[in-house]
């Protein structure tokens, strides 16, 4: 069986050394939020009643957020080449 998001979202944690507060911020920079009670959910054990199943769009916001907490915002791109920006 292959991994699940939660199972990623469990290994990206870990392996970037962050905090539920650490989560919640990454989150919020693609105006996505997401509670601490939440994240607990999705790092609990499947057997725990409190469980839940990390969905794709979860973990895609939290990917998208990470990417700009490392790399900083996307730069602006620049007019294609040919056209003046002066009139």
């Amino acid at each position: 069986m292959g991994l699940t998001n939660n199972d990623i979202f469990k290994k990206l944690r870990v392996a970037h050394k962050l905090r539920d507060e650490d989560i919640v911020a990454i989150c919020k920079l693609v105006d996505f939020n997401v509670s601490k009670s939440e994240l607990g959910a999705f790092f609990r054990n499947e057997k725990h009643e409190k469980y839940m199943e990390c969905g794709d769009q979860i973990l895609r916001n939290f990917l998208n957020g990470l990417i700009i907490h490392l790399r900083g915002p996307m730069q602006k791109k620049d007019s294609p080449k040919g056209q003046s920006s002066q009139k």
